[in-house]
Formats: structure tokens, C-alpha cells, sequence
């Protein structure tokens, strides 16, 4: 792991529900994470079976679990939160002002394209079927938002992706937009559909190009079945 890494950032690159690694994990809102901390990936014995934490005459039971560990170089901790004391009444005014966007809906209403331009289908060989989309238009053309939403990432630590944003829309819904040139919102930002956050670019990759994702619950979708027809 890398610095900056959120659960929501380790839940989409590993292709997990961010709400499954909490509960793995026992973390509750705002799901802080810490440097030199070890996360599991999959549900251990004990999830399963909340009576195999039990000891028996016989010895005790063993986990098997996947774990990936927080960057311990740094000393902030990456969580859905603002961890700067000094930002809090700022974030707060922020909130005041747009308290009536800033909430997630049960459902997304509206989608649209995040950028203008050709477009390929794209797969994942960890995965069956179609994972996402590469739209290709010039550099430094607008990326925006494909619903509105809550900026729950901005960076570059996810190997492949480039300057990234996943945007967080419902308890359920999240998209992804990679390869930017320029990113131009923060986390913990609340946007709406048609707002930029971001330029087309090449980071991570060789081409211009804007490649889009859409994940329910961690699992990756065929965005052609969200965004409208082009013309």
C-alpha cells in the first residue's frame, strides 16, 4: 500500500464492498484507517462461524486470512473524514451551506457521459465480462461527474489508474475515473452530475483516454447500461 489509501480506495482495487471490509475488519463510521495496520480482505472463521472463536478441549482454532497492510511511513491516518482539527469548522460551514445536497440518495436518478468521445469497452481478465469503458478525447478536455456524489478519492496510488477519483452516490454505488491528467476536486467533496473533476490525460497508461467504472457493492458493471444512448 501507498500513502493516501482509503477503505473505499482498498475496496476498489481489490474489488471488495467497502461495507464488507468494515465488518471484516470492525470498523464503524468513518472507517479510520491507520499506518502499519492490517486489513483483511475476506471474511475470516470467525465471521462465519461466531462460535469457532470458542477454545475446546482439542486445541484452538486456526484463521486463514488475506491481509493487506497500511503504509507505516506516514503518520496520518486515510479515512472517510476530515483529519485535519484545524479544517473542522470550515468542513462544517461547507456542510451547512449545501445540506441539502450533500446527502446520498437511495438510488441514482440520472446518469450521463464523463467525457466526450469515442469509446471501447474494456474487460477484466480477473473478471467475467465487462468492467468498464475507455473513452478517448483530447487532453486537458473536461472529465465530469457521471451522478452526483461525494469525492470518497483522489489520487494516485491505485497501480494502473493513474490520477483516479471514485465518487461514492449511494450506500451502494460508486464510479471511477482514471487516467486524468489533472484532478480539480478533493476528497470529502460533494459534486453533481455535469461538475468537472478532472482533465483528460495519460497518467498510467500511454493513451489520452478517460477509462470509467461503475461498481455496485464492489462489483464491477457495464456502464453502457447506465449512461444514455449517444446520438
Amino acid at each position: 500500500m501507498q500513502s493516501g489509501d482509503t477503505l473505499f480506495a482498498i475496496a476498489w482495487y481489490t474489488g471488495n464492498d467497502y461495507r464488507d471490509i468494515a465488518k471484516w475488519n470492525k470498523l464503524t463510521p468513518p472507517y479510520v484507517i491507520y499506518p502499519g495496520q492490517s486489513l483483511h480482505l475476506q471474511a475470516t472463521l470467525n465471521d462465519l462461524n461466531p462460535l469457532s472463536n470458542v477454545k475446546k478441549s482439542t486445541g484452538t482454532t486456526r484463521e486463514k486470512n488475506t491481509k493487506m497492510s497500511i503504509d507505516p511511513k506516514e503518520s496520518q491516518a486515510y479515512c472517510d473524514c476530515e483529519p485535519n482539527v484545524n479544517n473542522t469548522i470550515a468542513q462544517a460551514k461547507k456542510q451547512t451551506n449545501n445540506k441539502l445536497v450533500n446527502t446520498f440518495p437511495k438510488r441514482v436518478e440520472h446518469w450521463q457521459w464523463p467525457a466526450n468521445g469515442k469509446f471501447e469497452q474494456t474487460q477484466n481478465g480477473a473478471e467475467a465480462g465487462v468492467n468498464g469503458i475507455d473513452i478517448f478525447a483530447p487532453k486537458g478536455s473536461d472529465v465530469v461527474a457521471a451522478a452526483a456524489g461525494k469525492v470518497v478519492y483522489s489520487g494516485n496510488a491505485l497501480r494502473g489508474y493513474g490520477n483516479l477519483i471514485i465518487i461514492k452516490h449511494t450506500e451502494s454505488f460508486l464510479s471511477a475515473y482514471a487516467h486524468n491528467e489533472s484532478i480539480v476536486v478533493s476528497e470529502r467533496d460533494w459534486v453533481k452530475a455535469g461538475d468537472v473533476i478532472g482533465k483528460v490525460g495519460s497518467s498510467g497508461t500511454t493513451t489520452n483516454k478517460l477509462h470509467f467504472e461503475i461498481r455496485y457493492r464492489g462489483k464491477s458493471l457495464d456502464p453502457l447500461k447506465y449512461l444514455p444512448k449517444q446520438q
